[in-house]
């Protein structure tokens, strides 16, 4: 086994995992590994904006106020209130790193999204801000020579050694590498794959939730996943974002008859926040039969609708579906995690010398329930904090270690992650029961012993970790007995007894063993 030692390094290569770069630079050598390419992240598929209060029409104290409703009564209020009062500072940052975001004029053009009671949306060549952001932030990054990069590498497993982490162990080119450091950061986004239908690219399959959990670090609120209303539905397409901002700027949804269904649902309608939207849509394809609803342009110029939203419109013709003069079939997906490893505002673990920030974190800014482009803004926001908090790390880090050489193979893997991924989206996707929720654990047993064995390829540790994952989000819907924000139980539709704590886990903590879970009598999902 080889071993290198660094003075910083960063697992992942998203908005948070590059701006904790940017901010370390001046203090030492800095590592970023990534999977895949440093471009490939859920950054660079985020379409919709970044919230920040940018006009003299809207205050902070505003945009804290949106964020704590959308979150549910769960958020915490010093995590928000970092997020909207620093966050314009980062936009800044960025437009005079070269940013190029939409104007009117000399102006930032601002839309509004769901939930937001201003027009705070900032977006980039109409649907492509997270294009764009990561454009601008691996710019910077080359331009400084602190910062090397570490492409496809996988990230196996934390160096944990008297509850302090000194690194990492990385797997490159079928070859163990030790990687020390005196201070780590996790920035390595979601766990969308583990469900059917997602929106997330292929690399979101939950690494960094399951090796923080494998360290010894806490995961919080793993019960919240946030499913996106409007992904594309179309048999030869992927499941292509069909963006918040769409219905932002007029657009509305349709069931297979035709006729509008939001105003049923919620006072703000197609506005109304994604959880009630996404329920809404599931609720209306059970009561038509239809796989799909469709969502509508067609009464918006013509023009407006392709130059606001050129990549969509692009994609969608690759398809046949002109998005100015056809309706467009669309249905929820996974989208994003709420929860994920506890952190403080500084991005710090309960593990000393481990830090993390973005999506694979939980600072409980989100609460039970993302406010629409909030996560861009979490990344730069919470990115620069934990970069900052590292830099603070006396941790030396110790250059001798052994990485348990026993390792093994998982027959059979396409079929276990597809039967997972299925398993996850209708036993416990948008919504749940204690019926599909044990059912969901009772396969999930099956496959435990994967949990606790080491690989020596990607696809077989991506497995590990989805199933560690799905395991810990299951266990979690299952003792929320209750429904709040985006966690949705038929069985328990009140908030329940003590709704307001947050659920959290550790290795210590969480068994995943046999148990028998009964449905409430007569109830199904």
């Amino acid at each position: 086994m080889n071993s290198e030692s660094v003075d910083f390094l960063i697992i992942g290569s998203g908005v948070a995992g590059l701006r904790a770069a940017i901010e370390l630079a001046p203090f030492g050598d800095v590592l970023v590994v990534t999977k895949e390419k440093p471009s490939e992240s859920s950054t660079e598929y985020a379409q919709g904006g970044i919230a920040a209060v940018m006009s003299d029409e809207d205050r902070v104290g505003i945009h804290l106020e949106d964020t704590l409703k959308a979150g549910d009564g769960l958020c915490r209020e010093d995590a928000v209130k970092t997020l909207v009062e620093e966050g314009p500072e980062r936009i800044m940052e960025l437009i005079s790193w070269g940013a190029e975001f939409d104007r009117e004029g000399l102006k930032l053009a601002l839309t509004i999204e769901a939930a937001h009671s201003r027009r705070r949306i900032l977006h980039a060549h109409g649907d492509s801000t997270g294009k764009e952001l990561e454009r601008v932030l691996l710019n910077k990054v080359r331009s400084l020579s602190s910062i090397k990069k570490y492409p496809f590498a996988f990230t196996m497993d934390l160096i944990i050694k008297d509850s302090e982490c000194h690194g990492a162990y990385v797997l490159r080119n079928g070859e163990i590498t030790a990687l020390f450091s005196k201070a780590t950061i996790l920035a390595t986004g979601g766990a969308g794959q583990i469900f059917s239908r997602t929106t997330n690219p292929l690399v979101a399959t939950g690494d960094g939730m399951a090796i923080a959990f494998r360290s010894g670090a806490e995961l919080e609120d793993m019960e919240f996943v946030q499913f996106h209303p409007t992904s594309l539905y179309y048999p030869a397409a992927p499941q292509f974002l069909l963006s918040e901002s769409m219905r932002g700027e007029g657009a509305v949804l349709l069931n297979i008859n035709r006729q509008r269904f939001m105003e049923n649902y919620h006072p703000m309608a197609e506005l109304a926040p994604r959880d009630v939207v996404s329920r809404a849509i599931i609720s209306e394809m059970v009561d038509t039969k239809s796989n799909h609803v469709y969502l509508e342009l067609r009464h918006l110029e013509k023009d407006f609708v392709k130059n606001r939203f050129p990549r969509i419109y692009a994609t969608c013709l690759q398809y046949d579906i002109d998005i100015s003069e056809d309706l467009i079939p669309v249905s929820p997906a996974a989208h994003y995690m709420m929860g994920g490893v506890k952190t403080n505002i500084d991005g710090e673990t309960n593990i000393r010398g481990l830090y993390a920030a973005g999506e694979v974190a939980c600072t409980g800014v989100h609460g039970a329930n993302r406010l629409a482009s909030n996560s861009l803004l979490e990344g730069l926001v919470f990115g620069a904090r934990a970069g900052r908090a590292a830099t603070r790390t006396s941790i030396i880090p110790e250059g001798q270690t052994v990485y348990d050489s026993e390792t093994s193979s998982i027959k059979t893997l396409d079929e276990i992650k597809r039967t997972l991924r299925k398993l996850m989206w209708e036993r416990v996707g948008i919504i749940r029961c204690a019926e599909s929720l044990g059912e969901a654990k009772e396969k999930l047993l099956l496959w435990k012993e994967i949990t606790r064995k080491n690989y020596l390829t990607r696809s077989d540790l991506e497995l590990k970790n989805m199933i560690t994952v799905a395991g810990i989000i299951v266990e979690s819907a299952l003792t929320r007995k209750g429904s709040v924000g985006a966690h949705y139980r038929s069985d328990y539709k009140e908030r329940g007894e003590g709704w307001q704590q947050h659920i959290k886990w550790n290795k210590n903590k969480f068994r995943f063993e046999e148990e028998k879970f009964k449905a409430v009598s007569g109830h199904e999902c």
